[in-house]
């Protein structure tokens, strides 16, 4: 999908249509913009080509978290990026990546592939299994500079490094392992499972959105499950706690 098939608008997450106490507003999984193209099915949190929500066009920095699941030898042909910082978090399978910058790598479950688009990329994402789907999860951010040149990385995250603890894998000064990228958010990654409870606090001038990829657990009291996003717009501390067999993506982003 190009930049041409999104909506550039800056405005955040403006209504609630599910408030929560604490300032957290859950976005439910069944609530999410459906698409079935046969070889793809793709659930889309925010609006997205042909999926348009004026409540949930982005948050914050956050533009796109599309689910996707890809079948076997298929993919996404050769198509052009701009001005984005886009991601896949691989859940299952593997994803191979081709791009104008020369760049090839098949990514395996519990990898990370990065693109910053900058001032253009083309570049395809195929499952190359003959037999097995992909299922990941495609995340767009706005950068915080554009124009750019584009660049592309990698990161493999060990299980052991997630593992009822939060890893950081993207982040605006590649501290900790994690890779340095061009928006304003640090984004962590974490399992969840048995009594294992994790803690984060989210600063002032922050905003927060948890992506949950497969399992459920809780946030503060409210259950969530595999597909749901939970936004918090105030600052605060966040417990992540009565984890089943869950795995989220954490968003700590500068509030606009």
């Amino acid at each position: 999908m190009t930049v041409t098939d999104l909506d550039h608008a800056a405005s955040s997450l403006s209504t609630k249509p599910n408030p929560l106490a604490g300032g957290l507003c859950l976005r439910p999984a069944g609530k999410r913009g459906m698409a079935d193209h046969g070889w793809l099915q793709s659930a889309h949190s925010f609006s997205f080509a042909d999926y348009h929500d004026p409540q949930h066009v982005q948050f914050e920095n956050l533009r796109v978290i599309n689910d996707d699941i890809v079948s076997a030898g298929k993919g996404f042909s050769e198509h052009l990026h701009r001005d984005f910082e886009i991601f896949s978090y691989v859940l299952e399978g593997k994803l191979e990546h081709k791009d104008s910058m020369g760049n090839g790598s098949v990514v395996p479950a519990g990898g990370v592939q990065y693109m910053s688009a900058g001032s253009g990329v083309t570049h395809s994402e195929f499952n190359p299994s003959a037999t097995d789907r992909v299922r990941l999860l495609q995340i767009w951010l706005l950068p915080n500079v554009f124009g750019e040149a584009p660049c592309y990385d990698t990161l493999q995250i060990a299980p052991a490094a997630k593992d009822g603890k939060l890893k950081l894998f993207l982040s605006p000064d590649g501290r900790d392992g994690s890779i340095q990228f061009k928006a304003s958010a640090d984004i962590y990654a974490t399992t969840l499972s048995d009594d294992q409870a994790i803690y984060f606090d989210l600063h002032d001038g922050r905003r927060g959105w948890i992506q949950v990829a497969r399992g459920s657990l809780t946030v503060n009291g409210q259950e969530l499950q595999k597909g749901d996003g939970l936004a918090a717009t105030e600052s605060g501390l966040l417990e992540f706690s009565n984890g089943e067999d869950a795995e989220i993506i954490l968003f700590d982003m500068e509030a606009s």
